[in-house]
């Protein structure tokens, strides 16, 4: 049985200080359409720039994670965005007025009970999970981190955390799905050691601590004096060490609470594959450095795997879908401006569609003859071509419209084509199409090699001819 989308039922916020830059922040969370996935807006910026929560958006791991995109940044995102997986959603749009999300307190159970009140409800599109398929590993030998991840029909994960600290110790947790996030997970606030807590107070850098939303593990010894000191700057009347080697600023919600907040910080981090994922994921000494990393080699995998996909499609001797006589019934183009020969597949949200390259093609005359490529401006041609008759699939009488460009972007040539190549174009809706207006991610291949991708936009207009013009 398909899994459905989810997204919140209304706009829903709260606000607080941004741990690392103390600027009071109010963060909403908004509806969003289908496919839209989960993006961060900064609506104190002119033009309210949108991010994308990607990990190739990732631009600082230093003391949280950093999206940046389109000129604005986003800074400690992770809970947050552990959040939204936490509470099995697929499509937010989550709006801040500042440059970082506020801390709350150090965990995420606060904005999962904001998300709850919100409510959530079904969409029509299907999920997409990535199940993985075989053993994806990671490592760093000088950090001592090793991360896996293995098939499993469920979201699992195991971390393991060891900091050489005969305070903390060895801790591990665990959970057997992501259902028991908001139980057993959600509410385990971040930590960090006190020789840590010292030099960022030096060079100012968590100018939005204030003792209730971390842990501070005191790992070497310590003088009234300086604990005196620390009082003293965080407001407080008095701070000591308790029992457990903490400060006394709060008790722990669980013993291995350090450790089952690294397993949030990796569920956050991981969100930013872009997909629901499949698998039992294992960790020892994760960060968010190493997490991101992870990340990108999982968004590898899968790319991988759309690819075999797309390859799967085409069968030379297989009768098409539409042949180029069909095609000329939908898309007005013709000779020497139709770049599609094919169309292989085709559903409400991707198509898929081929161009034979040949030496025969009016612009070799011109484009560098003696070394002939096929150019860049027309392959982004062929593949809107291609998108084009996703787009007029959704209308009755597709002669009398016509598709024009509105955008283009991250559009990226990865390998030279050649006459005698095949490029198979497939192209998938980013959201649902409304007023006529369409958003598709493209990508084009000749055999097992990416050689082109790009994001387009463009807008269906009704015409008044009848014929193909």
């Amino acid at each position: 049985m398909n899994v459905r989308q989810r997204t919140i039922t209304k706009e829903i916020s709260a606000s607080g200080v941004g741990l690392h830059t103390g600027a009071n922040v109010t963060i909403t969370f908004c509806p969003a359409a289908e496919n839209h996935g989960f993006k961060f807006q900064r609506v104190d910026l002119n033009g309210q720039p949108v991010i994308d929560a990607d990990a190739d958006n990732v631009t600082d791991t230093s003391r949280g994670t950093t999206i940046t995109q389109n000129g604005a940044s986003v800074s400690t995102i992770e809970h947050v965005m552990a959040s939204l997986i936490g509470m099995d959603l697929d499509n937010v749009l989550i709006k801040l007025d500042g440059p970082e999300t506020p801390i709350m307190d150090g965990s995420s159970i606060q904005f999962i009970d904001l998300l709850e009140e919100a409510g959530t409800i079904e969409q029509n599109a299907d999920r997409e999970y990535f199940t993985i398929p075989h053993n994806i590993t990671y490592t760093e030998a000088d950090r001592k981190v090793e991360i896996v991840a293995m098939p499993l029909d469920d979201y699992r994960f195991t971390c393991m955390i060891d900091y050489n600290s005969p305070v903390l110790g060895s801790q591990h947790a665990g959970i057997n799905t992501i259902a028991e996030f908001k139980k057993e997970i959600a509410s385990c606030r971040t930590f960090c050691f006190l020789h840590e807590l010292e030099y960022q107070l030096q060079h100012n850098l968590i100018k939005g601590g204030d003792l209730n939303n971390a842990i501070v593990i005191v790992d070497k010894e310590v003088t009234k004096d300086e604990l005196n000191h620390l009082a003293k700057l965080f407001n407080r009347k008095d701070i000591d060490v308790a029992p457990q080697g903490i400060l006394n600023n709060m008790e722990l919600r669980y013993q291995n609470e350090p450790a089952r907040h690294k397993l949030l910080d990796m569920i956050g981090d991981l969100a930013l594959v872009g997909m629901h994922l499949k698998g039992h994921i294992m960790a020892a000494r994760p960060g968010h450095a190493a997490n991101v990393a992870f990340a990108k080699k999982i968004k590898a995998a899968i790319r991988k795997e759309k690819n075999k996909k797309i390859q799967k499609v085409y069968d030379p001797s297989a009768k098409p879908l539409y042949d180029v006589t069909q095609i000329m019934e939908i898309l007005p183009h013709r000779q020497p401006f139709l770049f599609v020969d094919k169309i292989l597949e085709l559903s409400k949200n991707h198509v898929v569609g081929l161009k034979n390259v040949t030496i025969n093609e009016e612009f070799f005359k011109g484009h560098f003859p003696g070394a002939p490529v096929f150019p860049g401006v027309i392959q982004i041609e062929a593949m809107a071509q291609v998108g084009g008759i996703l787009v007029l699939s959704t209308v009755p009488d597709p002669s009398n419209y016509l598709t024009y460009f509105l955008k283009i972007d991250n559009v990226r040539f990865r390998a030279q084509v050649s006459p005698g190549d095949t490029i198979i174009f497939r192209c998938d809706l980013l959201e649902p199409i409304r007023r006529g207006i369409a958003q598709m991610k493209g990508v084009g291949m000749v055999g097992e090699k990416i050689v082109v991708e790009a994001e387009m936009m463009a807008q269906i207009s009704k015409v008044k001819q009848t014929e193909p013009v």
